[in-house]
């Protein structure tokens, strides 16, 4: 995945740009699991689409890693396909909609858990590049092209 796919649009996203993202991420995530703030929650959801809809380097994260992150770093030695990512944050985007319902009208236990995956996927992704829902963008590709 280190090259834009045929039909992916732009040059390809800096990989590292999406791994800040998912640090920040993780840590609005465990501030949401830690105070039960299902409008926190909402805030987060708010990130999460607009990375689906306008794509991840114009999420705020996105912003905050392509203006005061990337200048002090060397170029990204590869870059990769934004669709993957894209779709790791719709599945960021369910999860935090699911647990804001759950914060906000409950069963709070729904917000917990579907919080808690949320961070989860974060986490991996933040400390050891492992995006889960790219892994699943992938899958689902090879499922439906094998048809």
């Amino acid at each position: 995945m280190s090259t834009p796919a045929p039909g992916a649009s732009g040059p390809g996203l800096d990989p590292r740009g999406p791994r800040f993202a998912a640090a920040v991420t993780s840590a609005v995530l465990a501030v949401v699991l830690i105070t039960g703030s299902g409008w926190l929650l909402a805030v987060q959801a708010v990130v999460f689409a607009v990375a689906v809809f306008a794509g991840p380097g114009k999420a705020p994260y996105g912003l905050v890693y392509r203006h005061f992150v990337a200048p002090r770093l060397a170029p990204p030695t590869e870059r990769e396909d934004p669709r993957p990512v894209r779709f790791a944050q719709l599945v960021g985007l369910v999860f935090a909609v699911v647990g804001m319902v759950g914060y906000l009208v409950g069963p709070e236990a729904l917000g917990i858990v579907a919080t808690a995956f949320a961070l989860f996927a974060a986490f991996l992704n933040a400390v050891f590049g492992l995006c889960l829902g790219c892994e699943m963008y992938l899958r689902i590709r090879r499922l439906t092209a094998a048809r």
